[in-house]
């Protein structure tokens, strides 16, 4: 029942033009999280384009022209957010993409992986998503 509510929060068009229509890659398998970030990020203004694991983002990846931002959890099926955050450093479109990492791993090691791997930011779960948000705000560039 919860994948249906997720695919039916994509479809959501809210009318909301302060983000000029930014995309946001988001890759996360845990229903209820997708589902809470996919509607908050449509109610700001996004587009959102919500994947639940990691061969589906790295299939995404290399079709899709980049993304405003990819939002990537660490831990999610068949290609984990390290690989896909080298995935995505190593295409020369996607190299001003934002990324911002998004898991329930807090320990320093897998923070400071992650932001050496490419990441800009990382957010330890379970967050707040006011404060998501605002580092999604902060790193989305600016459009004209």
């Amino acid at each position: 029942m919860l994948v249906k509510t997720v695919t039916a929060v994509k479809e959501i068009n809210v009318n909301n033009e302060s983000k000029k229509n930014a995309s946001i890659l988001l890759v996360e398998d845990d229903d209820v999280t997708a589902y809470m970030l996919t509607y908050l990020l449509k109610r700001e203004g996004y587009d959102v384009t919500c994947l639940s694991d990691g061969q589906q983002a790295y299939e995404a990846i290399n079709a899709e022209h980049p993304f405003s931002l990819a939002l990537l959890d660490v831990m999610i099926p068949y290609r984990n957010g390290i690989e896909l955050i080298s995935q995505i450093r190593s295409l020369p479109s996607w190299d001003n993409t934002p990324v911002i990492m998004i898991s329930g791993k807090s320990q320093e090691q897998d923070i400071i992986k992650a932001l050496d791997a490419g990441a800009n930011d990382y957010v330890t779960k379970p967050f707040q998503p006011g404060e998501v948000l605002a580092r999604i705000r902060n790193s989305v560039p600016a459009r004209p």
